[in-house]
This record gives structure tokens, sequence and C-alpha cells, in this order.
């Protein structure tokens, strides 16, 4: 494995971590969630240069497209929660009382 790889993995690893154990706020989690898709985005990014295949080469700029559909409905979220609710706490939103 080279470093490359290994820098990519560790990034997706530590967001997923970040994702699980800090989530007390909505845009902490929005955030990990945006760096997994980054990562991501750059591994599939390099990976059809390192495989010379030709046929990948749309695969990012798809992911690139779903992930900026994802930022804009987790904004829209925030923004609605924070109306609502008065802070983006992730204790204060519960799906039982909508």
């Amino acid at each position: 494995m080279s470093l490359l790889h290994l820098s990519f993995y560790s990034a997706f690893t530590l967001s997923g971590l970040g994702l699980a154990f800090h989530r007390t706020h909505l845009i902490s989690a929005l955030l990990c969630l945006e760096s997994m898709m980054l990562s991501m985005y750059l591994a599939l990014s390099i990976w059809p240069i390192e495989n010379q295949a030709t046929s990948f080469t749309l695969t990012p700029v798809l992911m690139l497209t779903f992930s900026a559909c994802e930022a804009g409905a987790g904004l829209a979220m925030l923004v609605a929660s924070t109306r609502t609710h008065g802070s983006d706490h992730l204790h204060n939103l519960n799906l039982l009382q909508c």
C-alpha cells in the first residue's frame, strides 16, 4: 500500500470516527460527511490514472455532483432546524416529535 492510499484511507476513517463520536452539533456532522466525500472524490480521481482506465474518468465528476447535492440538502436542513429549534444541537432534534 502506498503512502497516497494510506492517506486516503486514514482521512476517510478519521472522518467516520469524527462522525461517530462527535455528534453534538449538526454542522460538525455535516463537516465530517463532507470530508468523507472529499476523500472518496480524491481517491476516485487518482484511481483511473493509476490503472490507465479511461472508462472511469467521469466517475469523480458524478461523485462531486452527488456531494454538492448532499451539501446543499444538509445546509438546508441545518437552516430549517436552527429556525425551528433555535440551535443546531443534535440532542434537540427528535424525529418522534415531528
